[in-house]
């Protein structure tokens, strides 16, 4: 079946509309940050760079590390850009783009999110590592589409309707899961938690500054989700989306979380860019063996 014009929307050279990209300029492994600035943090460790392309707050560098190819995406903030990132990220190995027909032989890539958070658990340190293993949207993103729910994600996400109804009665939460391939892979990098994605960086966040929140005691509640001895760890505004639409689509994620804040202690990180800069490195280590 032929996708319409007004559906997949390509750009005059054939690429796809927001990330200005075309199917040869991707590898099959990709790191994602928010920050357009932070790709030149990762792909200045690379052997050499075979494209570059930035439109919007969408920074894309595709090069080669240790021999292998990998491609550096910068995404913006909110689980609305991952939408458009990770649609068109798939239309580009898993559409035909000159016939807009859905190709008989799909490919999975590799995406590994690399942020950072703030913990909602005192027994997080500052400048450590999260893994996200589950994620909790509480932005809606996956309400809008078909898919199967595990046992583990069905569970964690009626815990948070239970733990936020009396508060938030609107929110539906939803729950997603990491690559188990990626978790194996990347596990020495730090600890296993469940992570929420919010809708925003204050109030969505539990924060207030001049506006009052109507949940007082927000991140209590949502501390106490837990699935596996896996507890909720952390908040951020990316992670339930990949996951998501990654799982959905049939492609590998994982997020990775730098802990700058911890918002039990009211303490924040004191050397940001140097955490963010190891995890990077630590990363690129791993994923090159």
């Amino acid at each position: 079946m032929r996708i319409p014009e007004s559906e997949l929307i390509l750009n005059p050279d054939g690429s796809v509309y927001h990330l200005n990209l075309l199917p040869h300029q991707i590898a099959h492994d990709i790191i994602t940050v928010g920050d357009p600035d932070r790709v030149d943090s990762i792909t200045k460790y690379f052997d050499s760079i075979e494209f570059s392309v930035h439109k919007r707050e969408f920074k894309t560098v595709t090069g080669v590390y240790a021999g292998k190819r990998l491609t550096v995406i910068s995404t913006g903030i909110g689980t609305d850009n991952i939408d458009i990132v990770f649609n068109e990220l798939d239309a580009l190995v898993n559409i035909d783009l000159q016939t807009r027909t859905i190709k008989e032989q799909l490919t999975s890539l590799n995406i590994y999110r690399i942020g950072t958070s703030g913990a909602i658990r005192e027994d997080i340190d500052i400048d450590t590592v999260v893994i996200s293993r589950y994620a909790i949207g509480l932005d809606g993103l996956m309400n809008y589409y078909e898919r199967k729910n595990s046992v583990a994600e069905s569970d964690i996400a009626s815990q948070a309707q239970e733990i936020l109804k009396s508060d938030l009665p609107e929110i539906h939460p939803y729950a997603s899961s990491a690559s188990d391939t990626l978790i194996n892979l990347l596990s020495p990098l730090g600890r296993l938690g469940i992570t929420t994605t919010a809708t925003g960086f204050y109030g969505p966040q539990g924060r207030s500054l001049r506006l009052k929140n109507v949940s007082h005691d927000f991140l209590d509640k949502i501390a106490e989700v837990k699935y596996d001895d896996i507890h909720a760890t952390n908040l951020e505004m990316e992670t339930a989306g990949i996951y998501g639409l990654a799982s959905a689509l049939g492609h590998h994620a994982i997020s990775l979380n730098a802990i700058l804040a911890n918002r039990v202690t009211g303490k924040f990180s004191v050397q940001p860019k140097e955490t963010v800069n190891v995890l990077i490195k630590r990363f690129l280590d791993i994923w090159a063996k």
